[in-house]
This record gives C-alpha cells, structure tokens and sequence, in this order.
C-alpha cells in the first residue's frame, strides 16, 4: 500500500466529522434565526386574537347602531328635496359598504382564528390589506361627508339628538329583570 492511498483511507474519517460540523453549523444558524422570529409571532397571535374580539364587540355593534339609529333619525329628519336624496344616496351607499366590509371579515374570520391560537394558516393577505383599505376609506368618508350632514340635520332640533342619544342609550344599557312581588 502506498503512502498516499494510506494518508487518504485515515483523512477519511476525519474528513466525515468535519462534515458532520458544517451540517450542524448549518442547523445552528437556523436556531439561531429563531428568537428574531419568535416576537413577530407572539405580535400576529395578540393581533389576530384582538382583531377577532374587537369586530365581533365592536364593529359590527357600531354597523348596528348606525343602521338601526343614526341612518333612520338623519333620513327621517332630512328636509324633502335634494338634502333627502343625497341622505337616501349615502346611506345606501354606507349600508353596502358595511356588507362588503364584513363579507371580506367572513373570509378572513377562520384564518384569524387560527394565528390567534398560534396554529398554521392559509389566510389571505391581500383580503387583509383589502378590508384595511376599504374600512379606512368607509370611515372617511363617514366622518367626512355623512356625519357632518347628519350633524346639520340632527342638530335643527335638540329633540333629535336627545332622541338619538337615548335610543342608543337603551340599545346598551343592560337588561335590569324587576321580580314580580
């Protein structure tokens, strides 16, 4: 046996566990990458979690409130004639809105559930940035447009936005049961 082919079946092992290093190296650079990772996914449970308990307490809450009290009392209370058809025109035009807003909250509802409880997800990102935007400008043009006007309207006669003030009153106030005696 040569000198050489001796030299080479001895580096051989050596060479074997050298390798094993680099394939563990590798391993530890990704454990490595880790802890920036673990804080983002603490932030999209807490997120995803929030959002969840705040559409369904507050969005769609308020989506009522408008639909049941404010729209009704400012269209009522709409002079006839143009002031009316431009209410009648917002209103419709707000009411879809908040169905389409909450269409897209419907698809995403699933997704969100599951990041708020840390598990895998196929939720939409563009639907996410899609209810982002679209709610951003719904708002907008809320406070804006409609509630200034409804603001005018409203405010002709201190009766209705008492009026107003106490029906949304009684929509949250809790219910109080009197035994009979």
């Amino acid at each position: 046996m040569s000198k050489a082919s001796t030299a080479a079946s001895q580096d051989t092992p050596i060479e074997d566990f050298s390798q094993c290093h680099a394939g563990i190296f590798r391993k530890l650079d990704q454990l490595g990458e880790l802890p920036a990772l673990l804080a983002p996914a603490v932030r999209a449970r807490e997120i995803a979690e929030k959002s969840l308990e705040f559409f369904r307490e507050a969005i769609f809450e308020h989506h009522l409130d408008e639909e049941r009290e404010l729209f009704p009392a400012v269209v009522a209370h709409a002079e006839k004639g143009a002031e009316f058809d431009k209410v009648q025109f917002m209103v419709a035009r707000l009411t879809i809105e908040h169905r389409d807003l909450e269409a897209v909250w419907k698809r995403l509802e699933s997704g969100l559930k599951a990041v708020a409880k840390g598990r895998d997800s196929d939720i939409n990102v563009a639907d996410i940035e899609l209810l982002v935007t679209r709610y951003r400008g719904h708002a907008q043009y809320e406070e804006t447009e409609f509630l200034p006007l409804a603001q005018t309207i409203l405010s002709r006669n201190s009766n209705h936005m008492a009026a107003l003030g106490m029906s949304l009153h009684m929509r949250h106030a809790p219910l109080q049961v009197v035994p009979f005696v």
